[in-house]
Order: structure tokens, then sequence, then C-alpha cells
């Protein structure tokens, strides 16, 4: 879901192609649950006052039918849905315990091809290095998008030869990418992503069955966990704990429902929600501004690292430094660009790693800081590196 607020004339402007439109919010269970009710509230305002119709699509659908207003009918449109997961079920989950870095890179050593997400990046690197033998790969977004579409190409094409293939990456691999791999082991996690991670497992139907390993990291990892994940693991254990199958319709509605009942009033931490509601008992005097200011999807603030690591990169690293600034320029410069969260991108600077060119953007200096495996290495001391 990509959702902003129109404040300015030329966004507001656009908001009439989507009146009388079918608009398609895909992965759903993405919209941070600090913006949900936001979130809700606006397809609420597309469907109610511009005839729209709002389709949420999603294969762990989060239950969102009580925050819409009254007026607003949201239903369920595929028939006969407890059937439908019967037929198209191709996963196992089984629950391994606590398992540190040694014992899971034994059991991934043994695997001919598997795939091991986790939920920190530190963690996906650590794996990396004890994994031994050919077909090896990492995936992170300390990799910029053109380096992990070419390490990817290579994934697939590797389980589609049946040749040895062991991935570890973080979540981003959840959502939006196809691959099937005959085994995966996912870290703890809502039961959301738990499931999401499963759609990389037997995705094809090749096998009767194949085994999805969920498994509690060791207490260095847990310890460093976002706040924003613990809430959902803590739930995901509850729902483990009292359903035998966790994919299954009725416990993914159950999750989502201790999981908004336990964030409360989270569900709009900024009160953008209220404002709207305050503006409206006001005569229509809604502050756009101060909403649009306390609106941020993503919470963190980060900064791009452009990394010029080939010659078209190089090339275009040259155009920025000149101070060449246009939609072209900055579309290419995406492909190369790694999203830095603020403290290690300070220490970053702080050891002359990189160029800053102004407040948006800077480029890698000392290339020694990118591996072909792993990507950027954004650690300069101690601290944990966390992946959202």
């Amino acid at each position: 879901m990509n959702l902003s607020l129109p404040t300015g004339p030329s966004k507001c402007r656009k908001l009439h192609n989507l009146a009388n439109s079918i608009v398609i919010f895909d992965e759903a269970q993405n919209a941070p649950h600090p913006y949900l009710l936001p979130c809700v509230r606006a397809i609420a305002e597309l469907v109610y006052n511009y005839g729209s119709t709002a389709v949420l699509c999603s294969a762990t659908q989060p239950r969102l039918d009580k925050h819409f207003p009254p007026e607003i009918n949201a239903r369920e449109i595929c028939e006969n849905t407890a059937e439908m997961y019967a037929f198209f079920r191709r996963t196992e989950f089984v629950n391994l315990g606590e398992l540190d870095d040694a014992a899971l890179a034994d059991r991934l050593n043994g695997e001919r091809q598997a795939l091991c997400i986790v939920n920190l990046r530190r963690q996906a690197q650590n794996l990396f290095r004890r994994l031994k033998g050919e077909g090896v790969f990492h995936l992170s977004t300390l990799m910029f998008p053109a380096h992990r579409k070419a390490v990817l190409e290579e994934i697939r094409r590797r389980l589609q030869a049946d040749l040895h293939c062991r991935v570890i990456s973080t979540s981003l691999i959840e959502a939006g990418v196809d691959v099937d791999f005959p085994a995966v082991y996912r870290a703890e996690t809502g039961i959301d992503s738990l499931v999401q991670a499963a759609g990389r497992c037997n995705r094809e139907g090749k096998r009767k069955s194949g085994p999805v390993y969920h498994f509690r990291p060791e207490a260095a990892y847990r310890d460093h966990l976002p706040a924003m994940l613990r809430r959902p693991v803590h739930v995901g254990k509850s729902i483990i704990a009292t359903y035998d199958d966790i994919a299954a319709p009725e416990a993914i509605d159950a999750f989502f429902t201790l999981l908004h009942t336990a964030t409360g009033e989270g569900l709009d931490a900024n009160g953008i929600v209220n404002a709207f509601e305050e503006g409206a008992q006001n005569g229509g005097s809604f502050p756009f501004a101060t909403i649009a200011e306390n609106f941020h999807l993503i919470a963190d603030a980060t900064h791009a690292v452009f990394i010029p690591r080939d010659q078209e990169a190089k090339a275009l690293a040259e155009r920025l430094r000149n101070g060449e600034r246009n939609r072209d320029l900055l579309r290419k410069m995406q492909l190369y660009t790694v999203n830095v969260y603020d403290k290690p991108y300070r220490a970053l600077l702080g050891i002359q790693a990189i160029e800053a060119l102004d407040e948006e953007l800077s480029i890698l200096v000392d290339l020694r800081r990118y591996s072909e495996e792993t990507g950027l290495d954004d650690q300069v001391d101690d601290g944990m590196g966390v992946f959202i």
C-alpha cells in the first residue's frame, strides 16, 4: 500500500482519476500499524465520496471491517475461503524452538536448496558467512536494487536447474518475489510474515508439501528486535500455542484481531483521524499541512547513499557531483542507491566513507565498504543493523 496525503495543488488535481474506479491495494497487511486507521479512512473516503470500489488483496488478509465507518460495507468477495485454503495448501509448519547461529547454519549446510529469512541485517550477514559450498547467496536492502535483481536472477536460474542454492535474506523477499524453494526457515515473527514466508516454499506445487521451519533466534538478536516487530512476535506466539494450523483463515483472523486490540490507540499514533474529525466539526477547517507533516509511512529517517560500482553508475555519480538534477537522472540513480538509517549514516560520514552532496543525497567513496556478496557495510561501531 502506498498512500500519501495530497496537500499541494498538483497532487489534488490527480484525485479525480480515482473517482468511479476500481482501486486495488495489494499486500494489504503491510499498512504500518501507527497509520492503519488513517489508511482505512482514506480508503473509505474513496469509496463513500468518490464512488470508487476498493479491493484489498493479501494471502494474510487483515481484519479491517470493524475499522471502517458504518456507511462502508466491507466484505469478503471470495466464496468458500476455507475450501480454497485446503485445496491450495502446499506447506507444513514445523516449530524448531530456539536455534543459535551455529545450529541454524548446520541445518542450512545440510540442505541442497533452502531459503532462510531473518529479522536483522546483522544476523543475515553472520549466517551467510557460516554457510559453506557453492550456491550460497545473501539478500538485504543494504544491496542496491540493480544488485539484488542480478542476484535474484542467479537464484532463480539455479533453482530451475536443480543446483545447490541456499539463500539468507531479510524480509524483503516475503512479498512480490517469485521464487520456489523446497524448504524455508523463518525467524520468529508475526503470523502474517510467517505465512508470507511460506509463500516462497513449494510455490509451484511441484511437491505434495514443503516444510516451513520457524525458530527463535538467540538472545543477542532478540534483544535488538525493533519495537514495531515485538508485539507481532508476542501475539504470534499466542496463535502458535492455540492453533494447530497457524496459516488457516481462522488463525490469521485471530492474529489480526488480537494484534489490533493490543495496539489500541496506536493504530492512529499521531492522531490523524481525530484531527480530520475535529476539522469537520469546525466547519471544514482541516489542518492539512500539520497532518501531512505527521503522516510518514516510513517513520525512521533514512539517507540515500549512491553506490558507483560499475561504469554506468560512475558516470551517473559525476553528473550528480556536477550539480545535475532532473527526473531521468534521479530515476536511473535509484537503481544504485541504498537507504541508510541516520545513526550508521552519521558514522559513515564521520570516517569519510561517504561524500554528502546535499541534505538528501550522498555518494559512497570508500568502495571497500561495499561487498558483491552482502552489499554495504554500514557498521562502524558495535551496533546492530536492523531491517524493517
